[in-house]
């Protein structure tokens, strides 16, 4: 524990719905739900307008759309989001060499190595600033926590959020802890918050007041032992620069269970093919293959193979990958896929009969494809192009409109929003799907203005309002925003009454899903 509140934890506020609501003026002040759209998909951020109708990160979507049904659900978009982190983190690292990242929108930062006095002035300073230079660059807010741990400075940004800064002074770690129910706690889960509250154990204080003894008998040595050092406000862990992945994973959850051996198999290849990339693009190598497998009755089975050296080769983990699968039964239905490597290596030893087998299949594989071509440029078909799937809130551009983004799709139109980061809510218009016009977009900058050569303006004239804009436009009379939080920095434990720091719910907004997420 140090003796001045110099870890600073930043987490920036409903990243990815913030991200959408800058980038698309008609949905400021509006509830906004990101994440998959479809009728298995599940909530990744939902902005603080629509949180007030009970919408929460790792809901449900189709619960999220009875709770907020005139929200604005949107796909997300990660090349956005990556290029704001990018930007985020960097203003970090001006900070300190000692920059540990949790994810897109969260990280730990040592200001002492960076240079920070050791003193509550100096740190609340640094803290001040940066929220100052996050808005100004990105356009976006972000809430600070300083105290002299990492556990204490994570919960200091809890409650900072929205748009705050909460210094905890050293030496308030057990006045401010006490009340905290015991989920506050890095490492309680359900499963032991459980254990607990059978043992009448429910807040911080109880948790401390039943002693290490106590808390080893029920939870084990290691977990208890820890669990009981940080109930007294203790955690000695440091600012890691770097955090060494323990694995890489892919998985995506179908609208509709697949029954389809054949299709089974070609999501699996695809899915093996998507993990390596991401193997590739961390520069790392695994010699376990995993699969995972969730049925239509929602049983999970998940299988592995491990190889003889570690690898990066596609074809090894796709041949690995099919392996696996051949030893599940999938005729019942499949609603999810998942594919992962473990073990990870930063170097490579090829397994030599799987290297030969595949460049076999793939040397066939690349005969089939030019006789297919060649007939194909033999013969003149008539057969329209398939229609493209327009995802609500992706980038389009338009020939004539300019840039916009999609705001619904359905029966054969898509409606279209024009308008950008920097302009008021713009023109919405409706097209054929199949418009040639039409085209996908890249994301705009949040600030800064329009890109050079002048800026985009929305289209004039009347606007077409379809059926998939009225309901992202829509808002009741009881949909209000919330009443402005004051983002003036606050000293706990004095400013937090022992009602809202114990108050399931306020914890930090989970950007990510778990198990084998494909973000």
């Amino acid at each position: 524990m140090r003796r001045a509140p110099t870890i600073l934890h930043l987490d920036m506020d409903a990243f990815y719905a913030s991200a959408e609501q800058a980038a698309k003026p008609s949905l400021r002040g509006k509830p906004v739900v990101v994440g998959g759209i479809g009728p298995r998909g599940v909530v990744s951020t939902a902005s603080y307008e629509a949180r007030v109708f009970g919408v929460r990160s790792a809901m449900p979507t189709a619960q999220a759309r009875r709770l907020c049904p005139n929200a604005a659900y949107l796909t997300p978009r990660f090349t956005l989001y990556r290029r704001v982190s990018d930007q985020v983190m960097e203003l970090l690292h001006a900070l300190s060499p000692l920059v540990e990242p949790l994810s897109l929108d969260e990280a730990f930062v040592d200001l002492e190595a960076g240079g920070t006095e050791a003193d509550t002035a100096a740190a609340r300073a640094v803290g001040e600033r940066l929220r100052r230079d996050i808005r100004r660059t990105t356009g976006l807010t972000g809430s600070v926590g300083l105290a002299g741990a990492k556990m204490l400075a994570k919960i200091a940004s809890e409650q900072a959020k929205p748009d705050g800064l909460v210094v905890i002074e050293p030496g308030t770690e057990r006045e401010l802890l006490g009340p905290m129910t015991v989920r506050t706690l890095p490492g309680v889960g359900p499963a032991t918050a459980e254990t607990l509250r059978r043992a009448g154990i429910h807040t911080i204080a109880e948790t401390a007041e039943a002693g290490e003894a106590e808390l080893v008998r029920l939870l084990g040595k290691a977990h208890g032992t820890g669990l009981y050092a940080m109930a007294l406000g203790r955690d000695e862990r440091p600012v890691v620069a770097e955090r060494d992945a323990k694995s890489i994973s892919v998985e995506d959850t179908f609208d509709v269970d697949l029954t389809d051996r054949t299709r089974v198999r070609a999501e699996v290849t695809r899915l093996a093919d998507r993990c390596v990339e991401r193997l590739r693009a961390a520069g790392r190598s695994g010699r376990t293959v995993v699969i995972k497998v969730r049925n239509y009755d929602f049983s999970t089975l998940t299988r592995s193979e491990t190889l003889r050296g570690p690898t990066d080769d596609p074809g090894v983990v796709r041949e690995a990958a099919g392996r696996l699968l051949d030893l599940v039964d999938t005729t019942g239905g499949v609603r999810l896929l998942g594919v992962g490597v473990t073990g990870l290596a930063d170097f490579t030893q090829e397994d030599l009969f799987a290297q030969l087998a595949t460049e076999k299949a793939a040397e066939e594989e690349a005969e089939r494809e030019r006789r297919v071509a060649a007939e194909a440029a033999r013969e003149v078909t008539d057969e329209p192009e398939r229609p493209r799937r327009w995802l609500p809130g992706l980038d389009v551009i338009h020939e004539e409109h300019g840039a916009g983004w999609v705001q619904g799709s359905g029966v054969g139109r898509v409606t279209v929003r024009f308008e950008q980061p920097w302009s008021g809510p713009g023109r919405v218009r409706t097209f054929p799907v199949d418009d040639p016009a039409l085209r996908p977009g890249e994301p705009l900058p949040l600030v800064g203005g329009p890109p050079s050569g002048g800026p985009t303006e929305p289209s004039t004239g009347p606007a077409q309002e379809g059926p998939a804009q009225k309901g992202a436009d829509q808002e009741g009379p009881a949909q209000k925003a919330p009443a402005p939080q004051s983002s003036a920095p606050a000293t706990l434990p004095n400013s937090v009454s022992a009602r809202a720091a114990s108050e399931p719910g306020t914890g930090p907004e989970t950007e990510s899903g778990a198990g084998m997420s494909s973000r």
